[in-house]
């Protein structure tokens, strides 16, 4: 991955072009196993199934509290820029000159940039902010 910009709270970066395809099993039984399932093996190729505009998607890691409930800090996230933004979807936003990554929320003709974490405020979308809803996260990968 390339990284295209950095601070000390966001660091984007650019999906690489190549393929790898891995091995997959399939849908994983939390149950009993079956014998057979052990011999079942396809491919997959993560990038193809994650980036569906590749000019328009970035990665990013996740930096902060504020989305503590939906995401932990070091996650990588995949952000669409083509996406259209609606209300309950979870936006890359740039406001007040820095990013932040927040829950859009559309109520009574207003919007409303949502933090997961009830300690950081809610903000308000409105002619006295500058805010650009940047791009929409489309995936997330944790570490366990």
């Amino acid at each position: 991955m390339k990284s295209i910009y950095k601070s000390e709270k966001l660091e984007l970066f650019t999906p690489a072009s190549s393929s790898m395809e891995l091995p997959y099993v399939g849908g994983i039984v939390a149950g009993f196993p079956s014998p057979a399932d052990d011999f079942v093996y396809e491919s997959i190729d993560l990038n193809k199934l994650i980036v569906k505009h590749p000019d328009a998607t970035f990665y990013a890691r996740v930096r902060g509290q504020s989305m503590v409930g939906d995401f932990m800090e070091d996650d990588l996230l995949v952000i669409d820029r083509s996406m259209e933004w609606t209300d309950n979807k979870i936006a890359l936003c740039y406001v007040e000159n820095e990013f932040t990554l927040k829950r859009i929320k559309i109520e009574n003709g207003k919007c409303f940039l949502i933090p997961s974490n009830s300690d950081f405020p809610i903000i308000e979308v409105n002619d006295d902010k500058d805010v650009i809803i940047w791009g929409i996260v489309t995936y997330s990968i944790k570490k366990h």
